[in-house]
């Protein structure tokens, strides 16, 4: 399961094993990662956020953390038990490690003869191993997968970072008030996609990880953890969380098809009013864990002798990003807003064979006047279903 799967398929193949860890485990667990070379990237405590970061151990994940989710609005907060991943979805998701905000992809330099020496820049090899992918996130991997490897042209620094990634899955026992991951069919259960995958337990036998393995390396890791047969009880408690938290997702959208709800209102009212509250400042195409796009930017010295390419994250909210020698294609904030949710609902399928939402609900979160794309895909069905003569 550590390479990328561009197709989408999300097959797991090899052996599989059940276990039960406890928060010892969960620390070994990284141990023989690291001692395997693995660079662990998980959820940690930083800056007011659970943030992704470097793990020595496993005692930086934010044990104890939870926290509060409202459109345009993220707060961290203590919790009255002792839970790792009782979290939704922080600013980052895994895209800022598979496919970095900034990356330089050649230098130049002239000699004082005139001589001109190019170098192709090669990223530092990394093994990663990343600790807490939530299902949505494990799907939104799956889709960078596609988009940037699945096709004739494939992106070697991606591959360079994605091959041999190590996934461990954690299930969501407790969404946010942003999410909505059932009606994208993308978790709150992490179905396929990882080497491991854990359930968080908290009753009253205690605190534990329901650990499964999806792969022979996932199987190969968790044989060697200190751990204990898996139970019913904990089967049973595991799954009963997954289930409950389906039943408590915070948001929706509506029960219809999305793709065809998109062409079909392209000139709709609710477009001016979403647009009279966009920004056009782009949060939500950063945060997003698929939103793919570049651009180049060429730098030099001074003296011009020094020169650097580098392709940094573009977004379609930039009046550049359409422009073209007569303007920019999309003048307007109604055009900009409009392409992004048509595209990431309705022809990212045409594309890529799928949706572009993971339902993680990030957009939401990271929208500085709180705008909610469940909500405006309701607004567009409604509009769409409304009688000819209704006011």
């Amino acid at each position: 399961m550590g390479d990328p799967d561009p197709e989408g398929t999300g097959r797991v193949t090899g052996s599989r094993a059940e276990a039960v860890l406890d928060r010892d485990g969960l620390d070994a667990l990284v141990r023989a990662l690291r001692r395997h070379g693995r660079t662990v990237i998980g959820p940690t405590v930083r800056d007011g956020a659970i943030v992704l970061d470097e793990l020595d151990s496993a005692a930086a994940l934010p044990y104890g953390w939870g926290v509060e989710l409202e459109a345009g609005r993220y707060r961290v907060r203590r919790r009255d038990d002792g839970a790792a991943f009782a979290h939704s979805a922080g600013p980052q998701s895994w895209k800022s490690f598979l496919h970095p905000e900034r990356v330089r992809q050649w230098s130049a330099d002239r000699r004082p003869g005139g001589e001109l020496t190019v170098r192709e820049e090669r990223p530092e090899p990394v093994s990663y191993a990343f600790l807490g992918v939530r299902p949505c996130d494990l799907r939104a991997i799956r889709i960078l997968d596609r988009v940037m490897s699945g096709g004739r042209y494939k992106d070697p620094a991606y591959l360079s970072r994605r091959t041999g990634a190590f996934l461990i899955a954690v299930e969501c026992t407790e969404p946010g008030a942003t999410c909505f991951c059932v009606s994208m069919g993308t978790g709150p259960a992490a179905d396929a996609g990882y080497d491991l995958a854990l359930t968080e337990v908290l009753d009253d036998d205690g605190h534990r990880f329901l650990c499964r393995s999806g792969s022979e390396e996932g199987a190969a890791v968790l044989a060697d953890l200190p751990g204990r047969a898996a139970d019913d009880a904990t089967r049973t408690a595991a799954a009963d969380g997954v289930r409950e938290a389906a039943e408590r997702m915070g948001r929706s959208m509506p029960p219809v098809d999305l793709r065809t709800l998109m062409r079909d209102t392209l000139e709709a009212d609710r477009w001016d009013d979403v647009t009279a509250r966009c920004l056009s400042c782009g949060n939500c195409t950063m945060v997003c864990p698929t939103c793919f796009c570049t651009t180049t930017e060429d730098v030099t010295d001074l003296t011009g002798d020094h020169a650097e390419r580098w392709r940094r994250w573009d977004s379609c909210y930039d009046l550049d990003f359409s422009l073209l020698h007569g303007g920019p294609v999309r003048a307007t904030p109604r055009s900009r807003y409009r392409q992004w949710l048509t595209h990431k609902l309705g022809t990212w399928h045409d594309q890529f064979d799928s949706s572009g939402c993971v339902g993680c609900g990030r957009c939401i979160v990271w929208c500085p006047t709180g705008i909610d794309l469940t909500e405006e895909a309701h607004a567009l069905h409604q509009e769409a279903t409304r009688p000819v003569n209704a006011p």
